[in-house]
């Protein structure tokens, strides 16, 4: 049986297993303790369990005294938005991401419509092993509203980024591949607004992937070669809860989730959105870091996870963020990473610049990234560190979320992972075998 993996911005179990309907409302029940007065939003992905969860998860919200504004199937940073537009004391949105099948998870918002910071959900988690819960009197009982358009307000606040007029005078060829998850029914919309002609792919939202549902290489293949053969100007490829936009381009050629960033971050940079840093995380291609020191604009780095990005980024008013898996942040929108911005933003990109995809891809600077790990005891992670610093006393060490050593555009970052006895091993360097001798080296000195 899998384990239960409850972090401070939610949970994901396997349904049946570690994630039963009980699970769901002890924490769902702790959560709504935590909150001040108010309604809280609940969506979901398309996931064939998301109905069933939804339903134990607003009865027990009701159960605690909570309005329920039921947002049906909506994507993740829908929700965000929701949550602000219905004035929302927070929301719940029930998702695996990109786990296979049989998971499912919820993960929780606040009432400014980001994911939980750290502390905030700290005590969550904590209120759930605790058993804390705020069940009402019969005469209290809250109860449950659907949404009747939970993608308007979305939709607005990314059209307000772009220049609409100009992308529609283009009339892209664009294919959307959703896999059955929650980005089609968005995702459909905003093309057709912007004039595109559209081919969706896996739009219905029934939980029946497709394909492997992380937006990889290797999972896109069949889809690259529809961009192509389709004669699209490119393919935009979700995760389940379409916060994350792999990118194709014209010749059915990945670009990937990296590239989804920086471009973004060069369109930013474009359009004058430099008054304040960008903020992405450690583990993220420092592309957006050069494009944004070539206008003049400092990047900071988070420790992983959005939630990390989301507080720099407030803390520092920076002007754009985002992490490296395919999800911009844009603060104009809110901060939460969106497939949706993703895909308006890179399609002003191609319009303002009369470039196709593989052209602006291909300017971007050229970095290259390898991933290893290994298994580890936690506890010999600071014996791990020190030997690192002392081996690699050359480069720039930053401690807090694992260890980062930078070497001007290169870096390692070798932390260790939050739900399993490994530890992550990540480099980018100017090609592919001097950040895999970063991470052949790291992993030669973890038991040395």
């Amino acid at each position: 049986m899998s384990k239960l993996i409850i972090s401070v911005s939610g949970l994901r179990g396997i349904v049946g297993e570690t994630l039963t309907p009980e699970v769901a409302c002890r924490f769902v029940a702790s959560y709504s303790a935590a909150l001040p007065p108010g309604p809280i939003v609940v969506g979901r992905d398309g996931r064939t369990t998301g109905p069933m969860l939804a339903g134990a998860i607003m009865s027990a919200l009701n159960a605690c005294g909570r309005d329920v504004i039921d947002a049906g199937v909506a994507a993740t940073p829908t929700i965000g938005v929701l949550v602000r537009e219905r004035s929302a004391a927070g929301a719940v949105q029930i998702s695996a991401s990109h786990n296979p099948p049989p998971y499912n998870g919820i993960k929780l918002f606040g009432s400014s419509g980001r994911v939980l910071d750290a502390e905030s959900g700290a005590k969550i988690r904590d209120g759930y092993f605790e058993g804390q819960a705020a069940w009402c009197a019969y005469d209290k009982i809250g109860e449950t509203t659907a949404d009747s358009d939970p993608h308007a307000a979305h939709l607005d606040k990314v059209l307000a980024t772009i220049d609409v007029d100009l992308v529609r005078g283009k009339a892209f060829s664009v294919l959307i591949d959703s896999n059955h998850g929650a980005g089609g029914l968005l995702g459909k919309r905003l093309l057709e607004v912007l004039g595109c002609d559209v081919e969706a792919v896996g739009a219905e939202p029934t939980g029946l992937f497709a394909h492997v549902p992380e937006p990889t290489a290797e999972n896109l293949t069949g889809i690259a070669s529809r961009v192509a053969d389709g004669s699209c100007a490119v393919g935009f490829c979700q995760d389940p809860d379409a916060d994350r936009l792999a990118l194709i381009d014209e010749m059915g050629r990945y670009i990937g989730e990296e590239a989804t960033l920086a471009l973004c971050v060069t369109r930013a940079m474009m359009v004058g959105r430099t008054g304040g840093p960008i903020v992405i995380n450690g583990a993220t291609s420092s592309m957006s870091a050069m494009v944004a020191k070539q206008h003049g604009v400092e990047t900071l780095r988070s420790a992983v996870g959005e939630a990390n990005v989301a507080d720099m980024m407030i803390a520092n008013e920076a002007a754009y963020g985002g992490e490296g898996n395919g999800g911009p942040i844009d603060p104009d929108v809110g901060y939460v990473r969106d497939s949706f911005v993703g895909m308006a933003q890179v399609l002003d990109l191609m319009a303002r610049t009369g470039k196709p995809l593989s052209q602006l891809a291909d300017e971007l600077p050229k970095m290259a990234i390898h991933k290893d790990k290994a298994e580890i005891d936690v506890e010999e992670l600071p014996a791990i560190f020190k030997r690192l610093q002392e081996h690699f006393h050359d480069a720039d060490a930053q401690t807090g979320d694992g260890l980062r050593l930078q070497w001007g555009d290169s870096w390692l970052l070798v932390r260790g992972s939050n739900t399993e006895p490994i530890v992550r091993m990540i480099a980018e360097a100017e090609t592919q075998a001097k950040a895999k001798s970063l991470c052949d080296a790291a992993a030669g000195l973890l038991n040395a």
